[in-house]
């Protein structure tokens, strides 16, 4: 979708100069206002049509029908899409604030971790924003903030705590992705549970397994016994890469 979106020229010889940034043109003084209609009010309703029928559904039209504002109202706040992707991203990610009394790299980056999974779990459109404007809000600025600060003071060089940061964020993101897809498959095909997907796979699984060319993984699935708790997954695979980081540099 986002390619689809007309962007500015970047610039150069020839070029006209790239707009304003949105964050840059809300900081500005608020116009007389002629109705009710905010960046807050748009991206609230946004966030709810998105979280009840996927982003697919939020439109300029559908908004504005759902604020009972002209079609046109909304680009008086924001230029297109890409700029309410980005008050969207901004307005879930208020649920990204680690508390004060969390301290501790390690502490603050677990809870950042597992805030996100239940954010995007939450509001799993998320996953489909590209990553520049998912990333370059004050919000998830201010959430990078709290745990770049907090992996400061640890005697890293600027670019191996860029890695360590990175590191923990990387394995956020694919880990809850991947949970996100599977949730998604599974509603397409109309089931509920582990036991589901394990019939509606059965077939294929019986037949790999079946080969003998795979005897670990084979043993392995069997011998599982925590298969249907992906919060536990999650949170042992974080604990594992906070545990290396620590191991790797130094961390207390």
């Amino acid at each position: 979708m986002a390619a689809q979106n007309k962007r500015a020229d970047p610039g150069g010889p020839g070029g006209r100069q790239p707009e304003a940034s949105l964050w840059e043109r809300l900081e500005r003084p608020a116009p007389t206002p002629r109705n009710t209609l905010t960046p807050a009010t748009l991206a609230e309703a946004a966030v709810r049509i998105a979280d009840a029928e996927g982003m697919q559904a939020v439109t300029m039209r559908r908004l504005a029908s759902e604020l009972r504002v002209a079609p046109m109202a909304a680009y008086r706040h924001v230029s297109g899409k890409d700029d309410l992707w980005a008050l969207m991203v901004d307005r879930v990610a208020v649920e990204l604030v680690v508390p004060d009394e969390v301290t501790g790299w390690r502490e603050v980056l677990r809870e950042m971790a597992l805030r996100t999974r239940g954010t995007t779990l939450a509001h799993p459109w998320l996953t489909t924003v590209p990553a520049p404007l998912s990333l370059l809000t004050p919000h998830r600025i201010a959430a990078a903030e709290r745990q770049i600060a907090a992996l400061d003071g640890h005697g890293l060089d600027a670019d191996t705590l860029m890695v360590a940061f990175r590191t923990v964020n990387a394995y956020v993101q694919g880990a809850v992705q991947a949970e996100v897809a599977l949730r998604a498959y599974m509603d397409e095909q109309g089931w509920a549970s582990g036991d589901d997907i394990r019939l509606g796979l059965a077939p294929t699984m019986k037949w790999l397994m079946g080969t003998d060319r795979y005897p670990v993984y084979g043993a392995t699935l069997r011998a599982l016994r925590r298969r249907d708790d992906p919060a536990w997954e999650f949170a042992t695979g974080l604990d594992c890469v906070l545990d290396g980081l620590a191991a790797r540099l130094g961390l207390p």
